[in-house]
C-alpha cells in the first residue's frame, strides 16, 4: 500500500532504533559508571522534570552526577520512558522492517507504519528532555 516508500521508510526505522539503541546504551552505561547527570535520567525514566529527579533519586553530587543503579532506574520508569528508550521495543522495530525487506504481506506495511510511529514519537518526545551540560 505504501508502495516505493517501504523501503526508505524500513531503513530510516532501522537507522532511527539503532541510534535509540545506542544512546540508551551510552545512558545506561553512565548510570553504572556513577556519572549519571539529569539528561541521562530524565531519558531512562521518561521524568521530563530534573527537579522531580531530586524527588525520586535524592540531590546529585557537587559534580551534578546523581548516586543511583540501573534497578533503582528502572523502578522509577514512566510510561514516557518506555517511548523514548526500551530496547526491546527498538529491537522489534528493527526486526519488523528487515521482515518487510523479505515479505510483502498486507499486514506488514501497518506493522512497518507502527514501528515508524513508535520511532518518530520517542524523538519527538526527546525533544523536550533537558540538554546535557
Amino acid at each position: 500500500m505504501i508502495g516505493s516508500a517501504e523501503p526508505i521508510i524500513a531503513i530510516a526505522v532501522i537507522l532511527s532504533a539503532i541510534v535509540s539503541l545506542i544512546g540508551t546504551g551510552a545512558r545506561k552505561q553512565a548510570v553504572l559508571e556513577g556519572r549519571a547527570r539529569a539528561a541521562d535520567l530524565c531519558e531512562l525514566t521518561g521524568i521530563l522534570e530534573p527537579r522531580v529527579l531530586q524527588d525520586v533519586f535524592g540531590p546529585p553530587t557537587m559534580d551534578g552526577f546523581y548516586n543511583t543503579t540501573l534497578a533503582r532506574v528502572k523502578q522509577a520508569r514512566q510510561p514516557l520512558g518506555l517511548i523514548i528508550s526500551e530496547d526491546r521495543a527498538d529491537i522489534a522495530c528493527i526486526v519488523v522492517a528487515c521482515a518487510t525487506f523479505l515479505t510483502s504481506h498486507p499486514i506488514s506495511d501497518l506493522v512497518l507504519m507502527i514501528a515508524a510511529a513508535y520511532q518518530t514519537a520517542g524523538w519527538f518526545i526527546s525533544v523536550r528532555l533537558p540538554e546535557k551540560k
